[in-house]
């Protein structure tokens, strides 16, 4: 019998991991760590399991149960390759990196993001964009804007409706036990002409060229990297206004995704 991987709300909780220097100001933290918590924070992975893998020409064969609002510190459906030798393959990292390193635990936020400009300076990023990198399989993303005291939610997506991956990089953290716990973050970039009008930024939409280069853990020259975290083209994307019902993480079905219509 095929095994159903369900990547979502049995991931484990980052909140209670705390690294050393984490007794700082958290607006000290985060731009020590280019952490930016606003984006990219929620996302959606519902296309077939077979479809999506011969789309993103990737030999799986793992089903996969449809996700309409992922959230940090759930488990997401990602690929990896840990060597030279072996190929990629499907695998279920939480969403919220815990860097190697870290030591102490404490209730605090997910590492969820990195920033292109900085992923390869900062120390919770830089070893795992040189050795340890992923793709982060999605559909769509959602993005608020603030209309006065509410925020609209939005649905972004490419026009073609087809998944695609977001440029991801994970670490694995041991914690003082024999028990390893494989995370990720999204890396992110400066928003395209289409997007920015909602956010400054956005998560870095890798072209399917560049798969390969990127899951290989032998390909670490720097400058090639980074000229990969590009935003992707605003020619090929579309934005549709739908419902606060996704607002609450707990609502994950279709309706996160209804486009709201305009009555006039």
């Amino acid at each position: 019998m095929a095994k159903t991987i369900v990547f979502g709300h049995d991931g484990l909780r980052w909140q209670e991991q705390l690294i050393d220097f984490w007794s700082l100001p958290m607006y000290i933290i985060r731009k020590l760590l280019g952490y930016n918590a606003r984006m990219c924070g929620r996302f959606t992975l519902h296309t077939p399991a077979t479809e999506l893998f011969q789309l993103l020409l990737l030999d799986l064969h793992e089903p996969l149960v449809p996700r309409y609002n992922i959230a940090p510190t759930q488990s997401i459906a990602t690929v990896r390759q840990l060597s030279k030798q072996t190929m990629p393959h499907l695998a279920s990292l939480q969403w919220g990196l815990i860097p190697s390193w870290a030591t102490k635990t404490a209730k605090n936020r997910p590492l969820i993001n990195a920033r292109a400009e900085t992923v390869a300076e900062k120390p919770s990023f830089r070893d795992a964009l040189a050795r340890q990198r992923c793709l982060i399989l999605c559909d769509g993303y959602y993005e608020w804007q603030a209309s006065g005291k509410k925020k609209q939610a939005f649905y972004i997506r490419q026009k073609d409706e087809r998944p695609f991956a977001f440029a991801g990089i994970w670490d694995r953290w041991y914690g003082g036990s024999n028990s390893a716990t494989d995370t990720c973050a999204i890396i992110t970039t400066s928003a395209n002409d289409l997007t920015r009008p909602i956010h400054k930024r956005m998560p870095v939409i890798l072209d399917r060229a560049d798969y390969a280069a990127w899951l290989d853990p032998q390909h670490n020259e720097k400058n090639a990297l980074l000229e990969m975290l590009q935003p992707f083209d605003s020619a090929e994307m579309k934005i549709d206004r739908i419902s606060s019902y996704v607002n609450r993480v707990k609502n994950d079905d279709v309706r996160c995704i209804q486009i709201q219509r305009e009555l006039f």
